[in-house]
């Protein structure tokens, strides 16, 4: 098992170049089910969860190439599959994304039905209701989802539902609705970046897709789509862990290729808690001070604070002077990182899913544990600015959504490592 060593204390100097946005990857990655022309896709994150959708999608009967190191090339060989492989699922809940697409161009698809994971109940239901109103016939079991329609009806769809199902179930009935007959409006459809992303890649195959950006996506479906060329937009939440590392260890970083536009609620916490924060050609850079002021954050849907930026945003608060708060309003139960960081001398108080931080002097490493993806970024961002050595155990988490987050902390100067 591969854990990373963090020798603390050093200051982050230099430049990082933010990969291509992992949760943008996956639905568009599905999405290219939708058509049998050859698909080119610019500006793929090179992580696990990427990994994962390609096992899915040659499962699917898709011929996947990397031409370039983030070029990727797809294209449909075989269109009799229907099944998503039920250890796909168990590893990456996304895997579901391609539900929408198998409905809409194959007319079934089967899954497992995700269960719990380690930041709270993350049901389907909303995929399934916008599926529904779309026409197709879903039979549940306890463990299990098969779909079927001869054809898919645009609709009025309310996506109105608990927000930690919203996006992923936006971009499924998305996905879907382009290749229904007539008109297909999606209500209270979620605005993150990623869907917009997936919209526009979708109408560069051919989908007549309105409201962009908005709740209220209007769209009128075609009966095929064709190929494309497309860029993945950076990463934002890994744009935004990269400028607290820049900011947490007291550093001046250049976030290369950053889209601030994508960040408002991240940049405006950044900058209430003293964060030198400066946009320049190119990215935006970060320097850092030596005791940050407290603040308060809510979790919310975008243009909101991203429950993605919880945990990072955490970190710098166990450094802060006062007492600040998160409310944590998508996943209440996302915080496994607040023992991991209590044990590192965070002064942390829970109360279900609201947290009090009391910032200390300085953190102190020690061996400590990733529970999840973002818990697992927050354990190294706080090991970069604790005193001594930090060893954070179980890091293939990290890699789901960070392509060589080692590799590029070290090109910044940090003292992180590897090891068995």
């Amino acid at each position: 098992m591969v854990r990373l060593k963090i020798q603390g204390g050093i200051s982050l100097h230099g430049e990082v170049e933010i990969s291509g946005a992992k949760n943008a990857a996956l639905p568009i990655m599905a999405a290219c089910l939708l058509t049998r022309e050859r698909v080119q896709l610019h500006g793929v994150p090179r992580t696990t969860d990427v990994d994962m959708m390609v096992q899915v999608l040659q499962h699917l009967g898709m011929e996947t190439n990397w031409v370039e190191a983030h070029t990727l090339v797809l294209r449909v060989v075989d269109d009799r599959g229907h099944t998503v492989p039920a250890d796909c699922i168990e590893a990456m809940r996304a895997s579901v994304c391609a539900l929408g697409p198998l409905l809409a161009r194959r007319g079934a698809g089967h899954l497992s039905k995700p269960g719990g994971c380690r930041i709270g109940a993350r049901p389907i239901d909303a995929h399934l209701k916008g599926l529904r109103a779309l026409g197709a016939k879903i039979v549940e079991t306890d463990t299990t989802v098969t779909g079927s329609a001869r054809e898919l009806i645009g609709s009025e769809v309310d996506m109105s539902v608990p927000s930690g199902s919203t996006v992923l179930g936006t971009a499924n009935v998305l996905s879907a609705a382009v290749l229904a007959r007539g008109r297909t409006t999606i209500e209270h459809a979620a605005r993150e970046p990623e869907i917009c992303e997936l919209a526009g890649f979708l109408n560069s195959m051919g989908a007549f897709i309105h409201g962009i950006g908005t709740g209220r996506l209007v769209i009128d479906g075609v009966r095929e789509l064709h190929g494309t060329s497309f860029d993945i937009i950076p990463d934002r939440i890994e744009t935004g862990t990269y400028l607290v590392a820049g900011a947490i260890t007291g550093g001046d970083v250049l976030v290369r290729d950053a889209h601030p536009e994508h960040l408002g609620a991240v940049l405006q916490v950044l900058t209430s808690m003293g964060v030198e924060l400066t946009e320049e050609a190119g990215g935006v850079r970060v320097r850092g001070n030596e005791r940050f002021r407290r603040t308060d954050i809510v979790t919310e849907s975008y243009p909101g604070f991203p429950t993605d930026m919880q945990a990072q945003v955490m970190a710098l608060m166990c450094l802060a002077q006062g007492t600040s708060t998160v409310t944590e309003r998508i996943f209440p139960e996302r915080f496994k990182h607040v023992a991991e960081l209590r044990r590192m001398g965070a002064r942390i108080q829970s109360d279900g899913a609201r947290v009090e931080i009391t910032g200390v002097e300085d953190l102190a490493g020690v061996e400590v544990t990733a529970s999840d993806l973002r818990a697992s970024a927050a354990l190294v961002l706080a090991g970069l600015a604790a005193r001594g050595t930090t060893m954070v155990n179980e890091v293939e988490y990290i890699h789901r959504g960070y392509e060589r987050i080692a590799e590029k902390l070290r090109g910044l100067g940090a003292a992180i490592t590897e090891v068995a």
